[in-house]
């Protein structure tokens, strides 16, 4: 992986407004959007290939910016709904504008984005400054045409998904017939029309009758790529559940359940905490499903329930810190993961600024660092180390020197290419393989 390019989303609101709460690119990986916690969405645009200047190929420039969620209070509950972006998910393109959702903890919104670059001169009964003209000076009719200008995005908001979730929506995907998509929150799953805003339909609810006798909530939830008519979701416990909608109305007896049974010898006081699912994504192919827990990705076949036929490691040394991460709140971070375009290699974040590079075919894996350093233009990216005590080798970094507070959470892999966009905190990492790297 070579660095290509590094974006600081500054912000004006105030400490931690700035800070990325998500990375998505469309389905065809030329824009990339991001959201944060003041609200705010920034689409980059992929810049189109020179032959001049082939280093500069395929570089992502702003292309748009705008302000999706505010503050607002819940009256009822006496609560504040923070403006924080949890999720964006992009619509295939079906003109020439493009589509996104975006929500926060309560609101889903849909947006269109698009460019004008066209501006019609020559109104009858408006002058130049659009102002209306006093008719009894019109004297002759003339046909407005169309001049160029110079380029404008233009976001609107579409529709406005309100009143759906009494809890926060940690996820929202698009099913694959274009016309639906789900959000899920702690404890129940709606289905909604893109058209209707008025009304969703409620899929899953795991919400007791006594909310003491409550023992998991949902974590994350996604669309099969394929069959509109499956679709899974994770829980705090572990577990995954596939629903298919064809079964009944109200998906709350799943279809699949998987599930790996605990070591016993592996036993704890956090072993629940560092077992809960935090993201789950189906492989490109609707084949495989991949999660991520606390210490661990797992990819699991859909055609097996017992176990994950893969769980790579992902910061194993970490094994003997969760005390502290647990004093420190750490060990309720929630990290992301992704597939490749071809699904042969995934990707997950850690502390340091680290993040993790599995490939499923050769086994080898590959710590990265997303710093200042490996941004620059064609720098190519040193593979770190962490090492727990004994010998350390010149580059190793010590297990007891991590930042903590430097996390990635948040990750992107475009749909073809090895490009990956990596969220550090208010940073914005674009990496792109330019030669074959050895993890490709």
């Amino acid at each position: 992986m070579e660095g290509e390019s590094i974006y600081e989303v500054d912000s004006e609101d105030g400490v931690g407004a700035d800070i990325i709460s998500t990375v998505e690119f469309n389905h065809t990986g030329e824009l990339l959007a991001t959201g944060d916690k003041g609200g705010r969405v920034v689409i980059f645009q992929r810049e189109p290939e020179s032959k001049n200047e082939p280093y500069n190929q395929g570089e992502y420039n702003v292309y748009s910016t705008f302000q999706s969620h505010e503050p607002e209070f819940d009256y009822l509950k006496s609560l504040e709904i923070e403006e924080k972006i949890n999720k964006i998910k992009w619509l295939p393109q079906q003109n020439a504008a493009h589509s996104l959702l975006s929500t926060n903890d309560k609101t889903i919104k849909l947006w269109k984005v698009t460019e004008r670059d066209k501006r019609p001169e020559g109104y009858n009964l408006k002058d130049e400054e659009g102002k209306l003209k006093d008719l009894s000076t019109v004297t002759s009719l003339q046909v407005p045409v169309l001049k160029p200008m110079d380029l404008m995005v233009e976001v609107t908001p579409r529709r406005i998904f309100a009143n759906g979730h009494t809890y926060h929506v940690n996820s929202i995907s698009v099913n694959s017939d274009c016309e639906t998509y789900m959000s899920a929150d702690d404890l129940r799953i709606n289905l909604w029309h893109l058209a209707i805003t008025d009304r969703s339909f409620n899929i899953v609810d795991i919400k007791p009758a006594n909310m003491e006798d409550l023992t998991e909530v949902i974590t994350a939830s996604e669309f099969h790529p394929h069959h509109c008519n499956l679709f899974v979701y994770s829980s705090s416990k572990g577990s995954l559940r596939l629903c298919d909608m064809r079964a009944s109305a109200l998906c709350d007896k799943h279809s699949k359940l998987f599930e790996e049974p605990e070591d016993p010898s592996n036993r704890s006081f956090f072993s629940e905490i560092i077992s809960s699912v935090s993201d789950v994504k189906f492989s490109h192919s609707g084949r495989y499903m991949l999660t991520r827990d606390y210490l661990t990705v797992k990819v699991w076949d859909l055609n097996m329930e017992t176990k994950p036929i893969e769980t790579y490691q992902v910061h194993d040394y970490l094994r003997s810190k969760l005390c502290s991460l647990y004093e420190n709140d750490c060990i309720f971070d929630k990290f992301e993961c992704a597939w490749n375009g071809s699904d042969s290699v995934i990707m997950t974040g850690a502390y340091n600024n680290f993040f993790r590079m599995f490939d499923r075919n050769t086994k080898r894996d590959v710590t990265l660092e997303a710093s200042r350093e490996s941004s620059k233009p064609r720098a190519i990216l040193k593979p770190r180390r962490v090492c727990v005590g004994g010998k350390r080798r010149k580059d190793d970094i010590s297990v007891d020197s991590l930042d903590f507070t430097k996390k990635i959470l948040h990750t992107a892999w475009h749909p073809t290419e090895n490009i990956i966009a990596i969220a550090a905190t208010n940073n914005l990492y674009i990496f792109q393989d330019k030669v074959n790297s050895e993890m490709h």
